[in-house]
């Protein structure tokens, strides 16, 4: 067996605070052997990032490690000097941090940066660190490394920013890396290529790797075992394998039935955790998972469970479960139900749990469930022939055009009332350009974006201002786009005091009824958005969006930076929300699979091309263009034999730059069936079913008759 190269013993580690003390970390032990991936997992807020920060000693103010050891090696870590911490942080144990935007300095070189702890733990000169430097760029497989050497972060995206990260804390072959969320709010390709680079290293360098996610699929494949942390404790160990097929601990369960997946049946709720982890400056006696487990007595609000079991599988749980979920219950389609929350008997675990919600299934306009039927008449939302272009500049003074950022390519496509369209593909593919294009933020350079048959923002004065409210957007960052200085009663009645809509006490009214169907207490008009969740925040977001009541939402990557958790809770709220409004949307996503559960259709972009448009099970069951294909790939699956058995991370290299970007099929530089007609001819759209189009020359499906063409077989024969 090979030796460990991290032993955490019983440490405990707390944030003292001017009024308060944060019990961070709680009685948590963990090992990890040479040249072995542990994973981590749990929900923001579970003590994840505080472990990694104690046994860097890199813990904010106030932050101290009250009890227990941590061991690299035979060297004991907790109560070094911090001198000799200095030596071995960066050098000997290495962090990846979160978010790789705020964490490289701006004001230095990626070379520089890279080469940093060359210089300082190796006594190595400038040119030897910089050499370093550009060898593990290699490494990581950042793209012209020689070249980047002489860039700042803000000029890379953010995969490439991320293999910066990972460059550095790579620089000085630690013995062990902590990896904290490496690929949060990637692309599901950049994803798989970081991870693809991890999994290299570790085989190639023999380091012993903490992989701290809040994504089961990241875990499934990369680790041999797994921990699942919550508010602080260690509530089950166990081999990947048992624990996504036997899990027993009810928070384990809730997190994997969270998680949409391409195979899950959309007229089905996700299963959600109800509430919220508890405050760790006063953390509750018992369980501390009681307030929110469907299966919590008298006794695990007294009593905290211990961690018990074999070497194989321990957990803390006194009403343990037996496996995953399964849900049975529809969604809920109308408006007197609310959302849906898991009530299973309690029981002592005999067998899998079973979520089940009495409802009715979604109907469309004929009374069956499925699909919309198709409008007889004009749809909802046309997009015809949409283009968007970028002018980039040159010169000081005069600003002279010398080119543009194709964002937006001749893109056509329609949405019928009550309908949900997805849109999915990498960052830069156009997605939230056209979203931009659709709700009136900007102006398309050519083409036409009616509502209703009319052209409404063409329209000016009053008459464009009534005509904005059939279109409301849900942004990306709610933190962001939320105003921090104005409290929630001023952020939601913002829309209707600029429409004129209502008396004040009619929007009074209208506020408080809609902050209580986005399922948020009514002292929330009071707080600043700063004062919530992420979880809750979007919530706020998605309130705001609704507060006209709009014909069509247009939903920008909604869920992406949330706990799989919250986001099962926004998704499903999402999806009951627009059933009960008839209320047409647009969800923008670089998930597949969330796409997948809220949208009737989904259209692929790349590189500001739409390449593909069909339903769910037509771009899942049967993609025909490679790229398509390559995406379904790439999305990592809560499954450890589905994720170990992949061979290959979908599509490689970087995507082009959309100032230039290729001639003809704009895929072709990354495609593996692309021939020398792709370079030459850009591909028009085929049928390849009743509502399935894609653009290629050689598709993996055989298109409709009257659009024959060479087949993905004989592309490479």
């Amino acid at each position: 067996m090979a030796p460990l190269a991290l032993k955490v013993h019983d440490l405990t580690t707390e944030i003292r605070l001017s009024r308060a003390t944060v019990h961070a970390v709680g009685n948590v032990s963990l090992e990890i052997a040479q040249g072995e991936t542990l994973g981590l997992v749990g929900e923001s807020g579970s003590g994840k990032s505080m472990l990694g920060l104690s046994v860097l000693g890199l813990l904010p103010n106030g932050g101290h490690i009250t009890g227990g050891s941590i061991k690299l090696y035979d060297r004991e870590l907790v109560g070094m000097k911090e001198r000799e911490l200095r030596g071995i942080r960066g050098n000997d144990v290495a962090m990846i941090f979160q978010d790789s935007l705020s964490s490289l300095n701006p004001t230095k070189t990626v070379g520089e940066q890279v080469a940093e702890p060359v210089r300082l733990h190796r006594g190595a000169s400038r040119k030897e660190a910089l050499d370093r430097a550009h060898e593990v760029l290699e490494l990581v497989g950042l793209p012209r490394p020689k070249e980047r050497l002489g860039d700042y972060p803000h000029q890379l995206s953010g995969g490439l920013r991320q293999r910066v990260m990972i460059a550095i804390a790579l620089s000085c072959e630690p013995k062990v890396l902590l990896a904290d969320e490496p690929t949060t709010a990637l692309d599901v390709t950049i994803q798989a290529q970081i991870l693809k680079v991890l999994d290299d290293l570790e085989q190639r360098l023999g380091m012993a790797t903490l992989l701290v996610t809040h994504d089961m699929g990241v875990v499934a494949g990369r680790s041999r075992r797994i921990n699942v942390m919550y508010a602080g404790r260690i509530v089950e160990q166990a081999t990947s394998e048992t624990l996504f097929t036997s899990m027993r601990h009810p928070y384990t369960q809730a997190l994997l039935g969270s998680i949409p997946r391409l195979e899950s049946d959309a007229s089905k709720p996700l299963l959600s955790i109800p509430g919220l982890p508890p405050d760790l400056t006063n953390p509750p006696t018992g369980c501390r998972f009681a307030s929110r487990c469907q299966f919590a007595t008298e006794q695990c609000l007294a009593q905290e469970p211990p961690l018990e079991g074999d070497a194989e599988h321990r957990f803390a749980c006194w009403h343990p479960v037996d496996g995953p979920a399964v849900v049975t219950a529809p969604l809920i389609p109308t408006r007197s139900v609310t959302e849906p929350v898991a009530s299973a008997a309690r029981n002592n675990g005999a067998s899998a749990a079973t979520v089940s919600v009495v409802s009715e299934p979604s109907r469309d306009a004929s009374g069956s469930a499925g699909l919309p039927a198709p409008a007889t008449d004009r749809p909802l939302l046309e997009v015809i022939g949409a283009v968007r272009e970028y002018p980039v500049t040159a010169g000081a003074l005069l600003r002279r055009r010398v080119n543009s950022v194709k964002a937006v390519s001749n893109v056509d496509l329609y949405v019928n009332p009550g309908e949900s369209l997805g849109l999915v593909g990498e960052s830069g593919c156009g997605k939230t350009s056209l979203g931009k294009l659709i709700v009136g933020i900007e102006v398309p350079d050519a083409g036409q974006i009616k509502v209703g048959g009319q052209e409404i923002f063409k329209k000016r004065g009053t008459d464009l201002r009534v005509a904005r409210r059939a279109v409301q957007m849900m942004f990306q960052d709610p933190y962001g786009s939320l105003d921090p200085r104005m409290r929630v009663r001023a952020i939601l009645r913002e829309p209707l005091e600029i429409q004129g809509v209502g008396s004040s006490r009619e929007q009074d009214e209208r506020v408080r009824s809609l902050l209580a169907e986005v399922g948020l207490p009514l002292n929330a008009l009071e707080r600043y958005p700063h004062e919530f969740s992420g979880g809750q925040r979007q919530r706020v977001a998605l309130a705001r969006a609704l507060m006209l009541e709009p014909k069509i939402m247009v939903a920008d990557e909604p869920v992406s930076a949330l706990d799989v958790s919250i986001r099962s809770q926004v998704l499903n709220l999402m999806k009951r929300l627009q059933a009960e409004r008839d209320m047409a949307s647009i969800v923008i996503s670089h998930d597949l699979a969330v796409v997948k559960y809220l949208a009737d259709r989904i259209g692929v972009m790349y590189l500001g091309k739409l390449v593909e448009l069909g339903t769910g099970d037509d771009i899942y069951r049967s993609p025909a263009h490679p790229y398509t294909q390559a995406l379904i790939k790439t999305i990592p699956v809560p499954d450890p034999a589905i994720e170990k058995a992949k061979a290959d991370v979908g599509i490689r290299g970087e995507l082009p730059s959309p100032i230039d970007p290729p001639s003809g099929c704009r895929f072709r530089t990354r495609c593996p069936l692309a021939q020398e007609i792709c370079a030459q001819v850009e591909p028009p759209m085929r049928r390849f079913g009743p509502s399935h189009q894609a653009a290629c020359h050689f598709p993996l499906q055989t298109p409709e008759p009257e659009g024959a063409v060479p087949s993905a077989a004989s592309a490479t024969a």
